[in-house]
């Protein structure tokens, strides 16, 4: 008797052949209907969809109707990124939290304001009762950002008003999946490390007088050691990560869930999984893999023809994934250069001085200056590209000693203040729900019975 697992996987080829036949459309129609793939300009700029005081994230001015490249910029709130990490490093302190406390409320906090705030989120750092046990240790999953996204939905449960939308209680939720999402972050990878890596599980009590940076590195490592120079590398990343403008994928998606009227949780949760997206927030990941490929293909990392010869054979799907892509290079609005790219490589540089990790920053950087000019002999594109933030992340995540597993779900952790404050200003500004149109091209059919078919 025919195995039915195998049956069922014949009808299933079946089934998507006849799909393939029924579903493709003419990509020439995109042009005749003038349809705006991916809510983008012909020029590559993005469809406005709305208007907000959070974030502004420039890379290039058009004049005269023409796209003209600048130095990027990323503004929060009016505040030049630059200049608050500068203001935090002439400090020696720490401002992730400081930076959350910007995109939420509009405004720099005096000190009272920031100690208040940080005191808050040190409260709000406890899960609730069970919740490390139920949501997290008898789930396990394999992908932390899955299992972020579900225990994200599960705080629902936890929460006595999770429906009421007043400002008072978005605000409340807000600072709580701030503060929140670190310990899960944290402890769902400990239990991945248990039943997926069959390593130790190590689950430390998490100390309140430690920053967001400090706790998490404090929790992850199985000693709890740490220096102040990673754990403000650290702080460093959160920060540069913490907002992009609400154009970017997973921002636009948790806007639109909460265009729709949704809860806190499913907006946020939504967030997650599309930040998960190897095309968004896993791209790091994705540098990682081409990084690797690159140390294994290019015998001499130094010579300028080798990398050339590598970036040459990426692009034409002759090697790294086959996918024609070089990982970390290129952006949506960023042209000359990502400001994010700029202070998370010049500080890492410096960590990684005389370490191991210093001649794989260099080869990272001799792809980013090599690139450009292959790119457009490969494609004929003269278009400005630039390294984006994800061509440095994971290798500073990999010279602080955090797991790949880890990557992407730390991207998430610092952009939460981001999807927070965007929220906020769609449940006060926005008041429409979000409803693009799409061109429907199928020819109408007659109905035919089933006899007849």
């Amino acid at each position: 008797m025919k195995d039915k697992t195998l049956d069922r996987m014949d009808t299933f080829k079946i089934l998507c052949e006849e799909y393939k036949k029924n579903n493709s459309i003419d990509v020439d129609l995109y042009e005749k209907f003038e349809v705006k793939r991916g809510l983008r300009n012909a020029d590559g700029s993005g469809v406005m969809a709305g208007i907000t005081n959070i974030c502004c994230v420039h890379g290039y001015v058009i004049s005269e109707g023409e796209k003209l490249p600048i130095p990027g910029k990323l503004i929060y709130r009016g505040y030049d990124v630059e200049d608050l990490v500068e203001g935090s490093r002439k400090d020696d302190r720490y401002g992730f939290e400081e930076t959350a406390y910007l995109l939420l409320f509009g405004k720099l906090p005096n000190k009272q304001e920031l100690i208040q705030f940080r005191e808050i989120v040190s409260e709000f750092r406890d899960l609730p009762a069970n919740f490390t046990e139920d949501v997290i240790i008898k789930l396990p999953s394999p992908n932390i950002m899955n299992k972020l996204s579900h225990a994200m939905l599960s705080l629902y449960t936890y929460d006595d008003e999770p429906e009421n939308n007043s400002v008072m209680s978005e605000m409340i939720k807000s600072i709580h999946a701030i503060s929140k999402l670190p310990a899960i972050m944290v402890a769902a990878y400990q239990v991945k490390r248990r039943v997926y890596n069959n390593e130790s599980m190590v689950m430390h009590i998490v100390n309140k007088e430690e920053s967001l940076a400090e706790s998490i590195l404090s929790t992850l490592r199985d000693d709890r050691i740490y220096t102040q120079e990673e754990a403000k590398l650290l702080d460093l990343c959160l920060m540069l990560h913490a907002e992009h403008g609400g154009g970017n994928n997973s921002t636009f998606t948790c806007r639109v869930l909460t265009s729709s009227g949704t809860d806190a949780y499913s907006a946020y949760s939504a967030a997650i999984g599309s930040l998960k997206g190897p095309r968004h927030g896993g791209a790091n990941m994705k540098v990682m893999e081409m990084l690797e490929h690159a140390k294994n293909d290019i015998s001499n990392w130094e010579d300028d023809g080798e990398v050339a010869d590598f970036i040459n054979k990426i692009i034409k799907g002759e090697a790294g994934d086959r996918s024609g892509l070089v990982y970390g290079m290129g952006h949506a609005v960023y042209t000359i250069s990502d400001p994010r790219t700029k202070i998370l490589k010049e500080n890492a540089m410096r960590l990684a001085k005389g370490t191991e990790f210093e001649s794989e920053f260099k080869l990272l950087d001799k792809i980013e200056q090599l690139t450009p000019e292959i790119f457009a002999n490969c494609r004929g594109d003269i278009k400005e590209i630039c390294a984006n933030v994800d061509m440095y992340s994971g290798l500073v995540y990999k010279m602080l000693n955090i797991p790949a597993d880890l990557y992407t779900p730390l991207f998430a952790v610092a952009r939460m203040p981001g999807w927070c404050a965007h929220r906020l200003e769609e449940i006060i500004t926005g008041k429409r729900i979000m409803r693009p149109a799409y061109k429907t091209v199928v020819k109408d059919k007659k109905y035919i019975s089933i006899k007849d078919r």
